[in-house]
């Protein structure tokens, strides 16, 4: 037998099966022909095997384990290559055939050969007179391996091919050519590449060329069709149009859709398996494209293959959550950062229903890994490390962005604007600095760009209004089982290796981005212990590890604001060491809660409209800027050092800013979308010329491009928009113009001097801090000024308790019943006397750990605290009564500290 005939066209089975068969008989050499023949009658008895190991009968009730529509399949999870093996196995050991197969779908034509004509010629007599009917010519011999050994025409998809198989398989009650179709499309890249695409850049389709195997060419990798690899996706690369790597995406979605609708139609979903096991195979070969072929380079339409598997929508399901979905997901992560963005500008396309659809789908595939997990994480196992979870989180992302693209995001010519101020803002900076006296020059510090971001060219802030609302991204049983100290130190380590969901915060609430920051400042506060200790070590002179205030109650603003100024001038470093504050005359040791008073007090003096450095609102009950203050920009420097301050030592404020100061203080500019928190009379008016429709707009509102407005004494003063304003009247062609320079106006220019000034101070303390990174403007609001929830019940269930008292103790009922029954100033207080502020934690008062510990037997003592703490020290009241007016006298009069 030469070497030729040896060999197979499909995975190498026809080699193996023939002599594996030959051996088994004791079968001993035959006839050429004849040889041959047999090949061909066991190869195709081997594919029937195949084909029922693959695809099943198309019976629901069929009881052949060795046939994969059998409810109790013996061979699941196992890839094509290890089911041909066991193909041939169970030919050899002549095991049982499912009586209803499935129909051949690839079907290959006769060739015919120049060396002679087909069987039908074989009826002729020889050159002896011999007939050789009955038996085949070498010549046809020749053909027939040809046709078992050609590469086949790569099979591809579209809605009426669907169709048509759909209506056969009804029509004959078997569903075995739909689930064969299924399986064979979805496991090769190169079908789904070719599959439902746009009319208009539909692919030639050419025939490839047969061949034989021992000509130059290794057996194939699927034992019944080629699986796609680079070369071969190559070669479907060169027959797409130029257009078709330009456009946005070449695949005619309406037909994909409505092919998934038609096949969600079927009852019982019969190729759900053949779908998800295809994926599988699927999913590998692409990783491997992806990763060692640079398979989007190649070709940019390879998009389409996740594009396609995405709008599946089965993928929610279990069968595919549990196997293909995470992988294909691990698949998908492999993608270059353009192809990612390339991805996330088609899918910015699609609407708000069918990313939802998508996220949806992500979503319940994290929440069920997390939760299957569940008490094993932490124990050396953590969320970083599930690859189903974080492959998940990283397509996540890309659906993150591009519900950020297709949203309402600023201008370009306003981004431009933005970063002009901000350069100059940093500039300013940075020359402050280098004027500090013991300040040590260092490279200025540069924050982490996502690269997906900056290849669209796209960030968090600059987008208001996102196809889908950022809180639908969240994951809360993710953020109740994340180790945050474990992802910040992965983050630390800035390896490829480590994966963070510090970049991928989408996924966390505010309170878990919290308590990354907190991380990140406690170990600046220690870093900079550390350094204090060690100038002293070399340079002698006393340490001091910590930013000491020491003021006066009478004087808070004062000693604050002199103590503050000379750390700024001196060595602006100090100000990232922790806070320590003393009140002159008391004895309370700041733990924390002596900060939380220093600065309740220090805001409520400066935020005086009294001092004329803000203005207050009271239809927007909102202090803002007061453009006409008479302080100078040192004043503004320290107060913005103040909020820095209270955010690097988790200290909430009771500061009632407008939304635009925090969007100010990331780098953004004000607009008009803002003004209404701040004006909303100004911003009524603006409304209303820009709702007017009327080409008699000039003589209606008789407004020109010169504004007037009031500074602190009420007198009147005028502003030009633009030059020889006052000549320019307001129509309806630059009504917009208008509306947008005023806004303009009153959020930025007016305010430029102060505001920059305020900036400076804050960043002094927060431009080394993951700040910008993490928190979009309505975060560090929260941030800043505390959750408005005082939700109390919440506050019961977290609360601990310790002294002898228990949650079962009748001073603890008595306790919680009188809390309920307050009045939310009333509420406001008890949460000043114990913790030291009336604002509630990020994350609400779950997150407030409050200790009630038992202060003694019955006596007529007040119940006292240690803020620092958050413990309430209460003695065991004998009723409910005593309670409650002892407990009110001590909320209501609590001012001062003192040493127990």
């Amino acid at each position: 037998m030469n070497s030729k005939d040896k060999e197979t066209s499909q995975g190498g089975i026809e080699a193996a099966s023939v002599s594996d068969t030959q051996a088994s008989t004791g079968a001993s050499a035959l006839p050429k022909s004849e040889d041959n023949m047999k090949r061909a009658a066991v190869r195709q008895l081997i594919e029937k095997y195949y084909t029922q190991l693959t695809d099943g009968c198309g019976k629901a009730d069929c009881a052949n384990k060795a046939c994969a529509s059998c409810p109790g399949f013996c061979y699941k999870h196992i890839d094509r290559n290890q089911l041909a093996v066991h193909a041939m196995k169970l030919c050899q050991e002549k095991a049982d055939l499912c009586e209803q197969q499935p129909k051949k779908v690839a079907k290959f034509p006769v060739q015919e050969t120049n060396q002679g004509s087909s069987s039908s010629k074989s009826n002729k007599p020889d050159g002896d007179g011999a007939s050789t009917s009955g038996h085949t010519s070498s010549k046809s011999i020749v053909s027939e391996a040809k046709i078992y050994t050609r590469i086949p025409e790569v099979k591809f998809l579209t809605l009426e091919k669907m169709k048509e198989i759909v209506a056969r398989c009804k029509a004959q009650n078997d569903w075995a050519e739909l689930i064969r179709t299924v399986g064979e499309v979805f496991n090769n890249p190169e079908s789904l590449l070719r599959s439902f695409r746009k009319s208009e850049s539909k692919p030639e389709i050419r025939e490839m060329p047969s061949k034989v195997h021992g000509e130059g060419e290794g057996p194939l990798s699927n034992p019944i069709q080629e699986t796609c690899g680079a070369s071969t996706m190559a070669s479907a690369s060169a027959t797409l149009s130029a257009s078709d790597i330009h456009n946005e995406h070449t695949l005619d979605l309406d037909s994909l859709r409505e092919m998934y609708s038609m096949l969600m139609d079927i009852p019982d979903h019969p190729f759900q398996g053949a779908l998800n096991h295809a994926l599988l195979v699927l999913s590998n070969t692409v990783d491997m494209d992806l990763k060692y072929h640079h398979a989007y380079d190649r070709d940019p339409n390879y998009i389409n293959i996740f594009i396609i598997v995405l709008e599946i929508p089965l993928l929610h399901s279990p069968e595919f959550i549990e196997s293909a979905f995470p992988v294909f997901c691990r698949a998908l992560g492999q993608l270059s950062v353009k192809g990612q963005a390339k991805l996330a500008q088609v899918w910015s396309t699609f609407g708000t229903d069918k990313l939802r659809e998508t996220l949806q789908s992500l979503q319940q595939l994290i929440t069920v890994k997390v939760i299957k997990e569940e008490g094993q994480w932490g124990r050396g196992y953590h969320l970083n490390d599930d690859e189903g979870i974080l492959n998940a989180t990283k397509v996540m992302k890309i659906l993150f962005y591009a519900s950020i693209y297709g949203g309402k995001r600023d201008s370009q010519a306003l981004l431009e604007e933005e970063k002009k101020t901000n350069d100059a803002d940093d500039s300013i900076q940075n020359e402050f600095l280098q004027g500090a006296v013991a300040h040590e020059p260092k490279e200025p510090y540069q924050q982490k760009e996502d690269p997906l971001g900056k290849e669209l060219g796209v960030n968090v802030l600059d987008c208001r209004e996102p196809l889908i609302p950022f809180e639908e991204f969240v994951n809360e049983p993710l953020n109740e089982h994340i180790d945050i100290s474990t992802d910040y130190a992965y983050y630390k380590t800035d390896s490829d290796l480590k994966f963070s969901f510090v970049t991928h915060n989408f996924i966390l609430t505010t309170a878990s981005k919290y308590t990354s920051m907190y991380f990140d400042n406690r170990i600046r506060m220690l870093n900079e212990r550390r350094t204090s200790f060690l100038h002293t070590i070399v340079h002698g002179g006393p340490p001091m590890p910590y930013l000491r205030i020491r003021v006066r109650r009478d004087h808070v603003i004062d000693d604050a604001l002199v103590a503050l100024e000379m750390v700024a001038m001196d060595n602006p470093g100090d100000l990232k060491k922790q806070l320590f504050v003393e009140f002159d005359g008391e004895q309370g040791l700041d733990e924390g809660g002596v900060s939380k008073e220093f600065f309740q007090l220090v805001v409520e003096e400066l935020f005086n409209p009294d001092i004329g450095m803000f203005t207050y609102n009271e239809s927007t009950h909102h202090f803002w800027f007061n453009p006409m203050s008479f302080e100078n920009d040192g004043q503004f420097t320290l107060i913005g050092i103040v909020l820095g301050l209270a955010i690097y030592n988790s200290c909430i404020l009771d500061i009632h800013f407008p939304m635009v100061v925090y969007r100010k203080l990331l780098g953004k500019k004000g607009t008009y979308d803002d003004l209404h928190d701040v004006d909303q009379t100004i911003a009524s008016s603006l409304t209303q010329l820009l709702d007017y429709k009327d080409d008699d707009i000039a003589d209606v509102f008789m407004q020109t491009f010169r504004i007037g407005h009031s500074d602190v004494f009420g007198s009147i003063l005028s502003h030009d928009l633009k030059e020889n304003g006052n000549e320019i009247f307001v129509t309806q062609q630059n009504k917009q113009e208008f509306v947008d320079l005023y806004a303009d106006f009153i959020l930025n220019k007016s305010i430029e001097r102060q505001f920059r000034a305020f900036k400076r101070g804050f960043l002094m303390v927060t431009n080394e801090s993951p700040f910008r990174l993490l928190f979009r403007p309505e975060e560090v609001e929260l941030l800043v000024c505390g959750s408005k929830d005082l939700d109390f019940f919440a506050l019961e269930e977290a609360t601990e308790y310790d002294g002898g008292f228990t949650k079962d103790s009748a001073s603890v009922k008595n306790f919680w019943q009188v809390v309920h029954s307050l009045s939310e100033d009333q509420k406001k207080k008890l949460l000043q006397f114990t913790t030291g502020t009336d604002r509630v934690p990020v994350g609400g008062l779950s997150k407030l750990k409050l200790i009630i510990a038992r202060n003694g037997p019955d006596s007529d003592r007040l119940p006292t605290s240690h803020t620092c703490f958050n413990v309430l020290l209460l003695p065991d009241y004998c009723s409910k009564e005593k309670l409650q007016e002892r407990l009110l006298k001590a909320i209501t009069h609590a001012k001062g500290f003192g040493m127990l």
